[in-house]
C-alpha cells in the first residue's frame, strides 16, 4: 500500500510538471536551430551560461543538467578515436573496449589527391567517434607545411592551401554526417612545435590570406565545420586561441561562421582577452586537473568564476557571454542532442577496408628505375627485408594523435602474408632506433631491444643483402621526440640512427635495393640516385603492412602524389633560407618571453619558392609514379562571360599508354603572365584523379573563376583579379608540365 501511494504521488507530480509547461522549444527538432538556441538561452541562469563554456573534466563540458541540455564530450583525433583517460587525469582509464581503428596519417590522406578518399576517411572515423558517444573529434589539422622540420607535419595535409582545403571539405562532411563535430585545428599559423606556446609568427596580410587561411576557410564555409580549435602560438602578440583578428574579424566576421571556438588544451592565459578575443569554450587549463591543489579547479578556469565575477562587478557585459553560449548550444544541438544522428560503429570490417584502401591510395612511388617494382615471382626468389621500421608498430606515439589500436599489421607481417608462398623472405634489423612502444600508458608490448653493436648490425644486414635477389629497406622516421611528434621539431632533415650510411652499404652489396620510407614529412635522401626504387609510405595505421604489400605486389597500382616538396636540403626551403627559424627572443605585452618568427619568405612556400629560385628538389610537389604510363593531349580553354565576372573551363585528354589499369592525378596550375604585384610562377588551382584502363582516353575538365585568378590586395583588404593574360598549365607534378594554354580576362 505504501509503495502504491509513492507511485501515485510520483505520477501526479510528473503529470503536474507536464501540464505546467509545454515541451521547451529547444527540445523540439521541428523548430529551427536558432529558435531552439534562443529558447534554451532564455531559460538559463547566469551561472549556467558560465558553466557550459568551460570544461568539467579532462575532455568534457557539463551542459545544463537542470534543463536537460547534454554534456559535450570531446576526443582527440584526427586519425583515430583516442582511448579513454581518467576523469581528471591523462592516465588511462583502463577500459577494455576503447581500442579503435587507427587510420593513416592525414599526410597520407592528402597524398591520395582524392576527395572521395577524404569523404570515406571522415565517414569512417566519424562512425567510430559516434559509437563512443563523442560530440567533437579534435581534427582535422590543416596547418601548412612551412618547414619540413615541424614535428606535427604528419597530422597536416601538406604545403599547398588549395589541396589542403579541398581535402578538408570532404573530411569535414564525412565526420559531421554522423552527428559528430569536427574541430578544425590549429587556427592559425601553428607551423612549428618548438617553442609552440611562445612562438609569435610575423606574417603580412597577403601571406596570411593566400597561404595560411584558405584551408581553414574551405573547412569553415564549404565544409560547414561546427567547431574550430585555436593554436598555442601567438599572432601579432596575442594568443591564437583568443586572437581578435583571427577569431572575431576573420572567422566570425568576414566568414560569417556560426560555430564554436574551442581552446587547445592549456592554451588560455588570462580572462579579459579570452572574453573579448572570440574564444567560446576553455579546455585543459591547469592540465593536471584537480591535483593542482584547488578543490574546484574547473570553476577557477579563466572563463569560469573569474568571468562570472567580472560580469557581476560590471567589468564585462553579458553580450559576449550570450554569443559564446549560443555557439556552444548550436554545437550541442547539432551533436549530442541530435536524436537523428546514426548510431555509428567501431572497429568494423568496413573501417578495416577503408584503412587499407586509403593507405594504398596514398603511398607514393617516387622512383622505379628499370621497373624493379612491382615484385615479380618469375624474377625474384629471395628477398632481404632490412630496417627497424619493418617491424616497429607506429600507431602508438607522436603526441595527442597516439592511439590504442585494435591491432597493427607491420610491414614484415604484411609481406609474409602476401609473398610467403612466392618468396624466401629473410629479415635483418640493420639499425636500432626507438625500442619503446609506449605513450600515455598505452603500450605496443613489443620488445625491440637488440644488443648487437652498430658494426655487427651493419655487417649482418650487408650479408643478407648480398645473398638476396632484392632488398626491401624499411626506414625513415618514427613517432619519438624530435621526429614525427607533437611538442618537438626535428633537429635536421637527416635520417636518424645512421641510416644513410647503412643504405649506402646495402646499395654496394646489392644494386636491386628498394627504400620504403615511413615518415610523415620529407627527409634528406643523399642516396636517392643509388637505389633502384623509392616508396613514400607514411604512417598507415592498422593495415600498414597489408597496404604496403598491396602496392609492392602490384595488386594496387600506386597513384599517390606528394602533397609537399621533397627538398634536397633545408636551404631549398624559404623558411630556412630567408627566415629566422625557430625565432628570435622577444617580449609579449605582459613582459613574458616569446619568440618572434618573421615569415620573410612571404607567399613563397614550398614549390612556390622552388619555382621562384629555379631550384631542383629531390622530388617536386605533386610528383608520383605509376606502374603504367600516361600521355597528356593538348589543353583547351572555353570562356563564359557573366555579369559578375568571367569563368573558364580548361580541358585536357589523358590516355593510359601502358598495359596496366591505373589512376592519374591531373594537376592544374595557373600563371598570371603580367601582374602589378609579385606573384608565384604558378599556383595549384585544380586537380582531378581519373582511372584509366590500358589504351583508354578520358577528358579531364576544370572550372576556373576569377577568384581562382586573384591575389589578395592587403591595402584594399580584398581579392583582386586583374584583367589581362593568364596561362593554364596542366601537369603530372609542379615540375612536369605536359600542356599549356593561354586565356584572357576582361
Amino acid at each position: 500500500m505504501k509503495l502504491t501511494r509513492v507511485l501515485a504521488t510520483t505520477l501526479a507530480l510528473c503529470s503536474a510538471a507536464l501540464s505546467f509547461s509545454a515541451t521547451p522549444v529547444y527540445l523540439d527538432e521541428s523548430k529551427t536551430l536558432e529558435e531552439r538556441v534562443e529558447d534554451a538561452l532564455s531559460r538559463m541562469t547566469l551561472e549556467e551560461k558560465i558553466g557550459i563554456i568551460h570544461a568539467q573534466s579532462k575532455f568534457s563540458a557539463p551542459g545544463v543538467p537542470r534543463l536537460g541540455i547534454s554534456e559535450i564530450w570531446c576526443t582527440d583525433g584526427p586519425m583515430g578515436v583516442r582511448p579513454e583517460v581518467l576523469w581528471d587525469e591523462w592516465e588511462q582509464a583502463q577500459w577494455t573496449n576503447d581500442s579503435c581503428t587507427a587510420f593513416p596519417s592525414l599526410t597520407c590522406l592528402a597524398a591520395t589527391w582524392d576527395p572521395e578518399m577524404a569523404a570515406l576517411y571522415g565517414k569512417s572515423i566519424g562512425e567510430e567517434a559516434r559509437f563512443r558517444n563523442k560530440a567533437v573529434i579534435l581534427g582535422p589539422g590543416v596547418n601548412i607545411y612551412r618547414t619540413p622540420l615541424c614535428g606535427r607535419n604528419f597530422e597536416y595535409m601538406g604545403e599547398d592551401p588549395y589541396l589542403s582545403g579541398k581535402m578538408a571539405i570532404d573530411y569535414v562532411k564525412g565526420v559531421q554526417g554522423n552527428g559528430v563535430a569536427v574541430c578544425v585545428k590549429h587556427f592559425a599559423l601553428n607551423n612549428n612545435e618548438i617553442n609552440r606556446h611562445t612562438s609569435n609568427p610575423i606574417v603580412d596580410d597577403r601571406t596570411l590570406y593566400e597561404i595560411y587561411l584558405p584551408a581553414f576557410k574551405a573547412a569553415a564555409i564549404d565544409g560547414g565545420a561546427w567547431s574550430f580549435m585555436g593554436g598555442y602560438n601567438l599572432f601579432r602578440g596575442e594568443h591564437a586561441s583568443y586572437n581578435p583578428i583571427l577569431m572575431n574579424d576573420i572567422l566570425k566576421g568576414e566568414w560569417n561562421w556560426d560555430g564554436a571556438v574551442i581552446s587547445d588544451w592549456g592554451a588560455v592565459h588570462d580572462t579579459e582577452t579570452a572574453v573579448t578575443g572570440g574564444l567560446d569554450m576553455e579546455f585543459g587549463s591547469w592540465t593536471n586537473g584537480l591535483t593542482n591543489g584547488v578543490s574546484n579547479a574547473y570553476d577557477n578556469y579563466w572563463l569560469a568564476n573569474p568571468y562570472l565575477n567580472g560580469i557581476k562587478e560590471g567589468k564585462f557585459s553579458e553580450k559576449e557571454l550570450d554569443d559564446k553560449v549560443r555557439r556552444v548550444l548550436r554545437l550541442t544541438f547539432r551533436t549530442a542532442m541530435n536524436r537523428n544522428r546514426p548510431w555509428g560503429s567501431m572497429g568494423s570490417d568496413e573501417h578495416r577496408d577503408a584503412c587499407r584502401k586509403i593507405g594504398a591510395e596514398g603511398i607514393v612511388l617516387l622512383k622505379n628505375q628499370g621497373n624493379l617494382l612491382p615484385l615479380d615471382p618469375a624474377k625474384v626468389k629471395k628477398i632481404a627485408v632490412i630496417g627497424e621500421n619493418a617491424i616497429k608498430m607506429m600507431t602508438v606515439g607522436g603526441g595527442s594523435s597516439s592511439l590504442k589500436a585494435r591491432y597493427e599489421v607491420t610491414p614484415l607481417e604484411g609481406l609474409k602474408r602476401r609473398f610467403g608462398k612466392d618468396f624466401d623472405i629473410v629479415y635483418e634489423r640493420g639499425y636500432v632506433g626507438d625500442t619503446l612502444g609506449e605513450y600515455n600508458g598505452v603500450k605496443t608490448n613489443q620488445d625491440l631491444r637488440d644488443f648487437r653493436t652498430v658494426e655487427q648490425l651493419t655487417s649482418d644486414a650487408v650479408k643478407a643483402a648480398k645473398e638476396a635477389d632484392i632488398v626491401l629497406y624499411f626506414g625513415g622516421l618514427n613517432k619519438s621526440d624530435h621526429q614525427d611528434a607533437e611538442d618537438s621539431d626535428r633537429l635536421s632533415m637527416v635520417l636518424p640512427y645512421g641510416q644513410d650510411e647503412l643504405i649506402e652499404a646495402i646499395c654496394k652489396a646489392n644494386k636491386n635495393t628498394v627504400v620504403v620510407n615511413i615518415s610523415g614529412t620529407g627527409v634528406a635522401m643523399p642516396w636517392a640516385d643509388k637505389v633502384q626504387a623509392i616508396l613514400q609510405a607514411w604512417y598507415l595505421g592498422n593495415e600498414t603492412g597489408n597496404a604496403i604489400a598491396d602496392v609492392l605486389s602490384g595488386d594496387v597500382n600506386p597513384s599517390g602524389k606528394l602533397p609537399y616538396t621533397y627538398y634536397a636540403d633545408l636551404m631549398q626551403c624559404g623558411a630556412h633560407k630567408l627566415g629566422e627559424y625557430p625565432g628570435t627572443p622577444a617580449k609579449d605585452k605582459f613582459g613574458n618571453d616569446i619568440f618572434d618568427i618573421p615569415y620573410n619568405e612571404g607567399i613563397y612556400v614550398g614549390y612556390r619558392f622552388i619555382d621562384k629560385n629555379n631550384l631542383k628538389p629531390t622530388f617536386p610537389f605533386g610528383h608520383g609514379l605509376s606502374y603504367t604510363t600516361f600521355k597528356y593531349g593538348k589543353a583547351t580553354v572555353d570562356k563564359t562571360e557573366g555579369v559578375k565576372g568571367d569563368s573558364f573551363t580548361v580541358s585536357v585528354p589523358v590516355t593510359n599508354t601502358g598495359n596496366r589499369e591505373g589512376k592519374e592525378t591531373v594537376e592544374l596550375f595557373i600563371s598570371d603572365l603580367k601582374s602589378s604585384v609579385d606573384r608565384p610562377v604558378k599556383e595549384l588551382k585544380g586537380f582531378s584523379k581519373v582511372s584509366l584502363a590500358p589504351g583508354e582516353t578520358k577528358t579531364v575538365t576544370f572550372s576556373v573563376n576569377e577568384y581562382d585568378l586573384s591575389f589578395f590586395d592587403a591595402d584594399k583588404h580584398e581579392w583582386v583579379c586583374e584583367p589581362g593574360d593568364f596561362e593554364a598549365l596542366i601537369g603530372a607534378s609542379s615540375a612536369d608540365i605536359r600542356s599549356k594554354v593561354k586565356f584572357s580576362v576582361r
